[in-house]
């Protein structure tokens, strides 16, 4: 019996810990977005009750001075396409470190440079990266931005996509060969319908990151190509912070992230506790 008390016990505690752990998450954002419906007066005088407008989304939206639909579509551009393409090398790079016949010291050099270089701060390369793009003439262009978000969120890709990839049973692989089937048609019919949970998480993963970055969109990025962290920094000017303008944009940025998570939660899950349970 006390061991039964014990076990709820513990359950109970780990409930309270991620409640407020949910809640410490959660409480930014959601003072974030009700800024986004109040005055800058109300807000600047810490008003916990205050009468709703719509006045801070609808300047965002809709003012003849705001970009922020403009960067609304330039970071959908930014973020598909960079994701895709990280997606697609990813996955034909970790097939080929965990399929192929390497020799074993290539394979860890290679994710060992990965991992250092995905911690590496971003901000650190955006002068070298701005560099690049201006001497081939990439700089403020959609292709300079994918390309360099395509570069950040790889190495994170390629770890993901090798753990989906080492989880799928070789037999399957080595039948399909048995069969006549060549490498190109066993990666796209046996390969890739397993292992797309993992894409899934992946892609979703590279889309967020991409959708957030700030420090490259900045470096390479100017009013046509900017994205929405970019447009949300600009409510910030030198004798000014539009405090609830920004905190409407900020709401409005969540929406993509949002929707993404709602619709593919469960391959988001099953994707990145692949390789977990044997």
């Amino acid at each position: 019996m006390s061991g039964l008390l014990s076990a709820r016990s513990r359950a109970g505690l780990i409930h309270l810990l991620l409640a407020a752990a949910a809640v410490i998450v959660i409480i930014p954002v959601v003072w974030t977005v009700a800024a986004g419906f109040r005055t800058q007066i109300s807000l600047l005088m810490g008003e916990l009750l205050f009468t709703p407008v719509g006045s801070n989304f609808a300047e965002v939206l809709f003012s003849k001075t705001s970009d922020f639909l403009l960067n609304y579509r330039n970071s959908l551009i930014v973020g598909i396409s960079s994701t895709a393409i990280c997606i697609a090398i990813a996955t034909l790079a970790a097939w080929s470190l965990h399929r192929m016949r390497w020799p074993g010291w290539i394979v860890h050099v290679f994710l060992a440079w990965t991992l250092i270089f995905h911690m590496i701060p971003p901000v650190a390369l955006a002068g070298a990266w701005y560099t690049m793009a201006r001497a081939v003439g990439l700089d403020n262009t959609f292709t300079g931005l994918v390309l360099a978000h395509a570069t950040l969120n790889l190495p994170m890709a390629i770890w993901l996509m090798g753990v989906s990839v080492r989880d799928v049973p070789k037999e399957l692989e080595e039948a399909a060969f048995i069969d006549g089937a060549n490498m190109p048609a066993v990666l796209w019919h046996v390969v890739l319908p397993i292992i797309a949970p993992g894409i899934a998480a992946t892609a979703i993963l590279a889309f967020v990151f991409s959708w957030n970055e700030f420090a490259v969109a900045l470096t390479l990025t100017m009013k046509q190509t900017a994205t929405v962290p970019v447009a949300i920094a600009k409510f910030a000017q030198d004798f000014e912070i539009q405090y609830t303008q920004m905190a409407a944009s900020a709401a409005l940025s969540i929406l993509p992230a949002l929707v993404l998570l709602l619709i593919a939660q469960r391959y988001i899950v099953k994707g990145l506790t692949q390789g977990a349970i044997k």
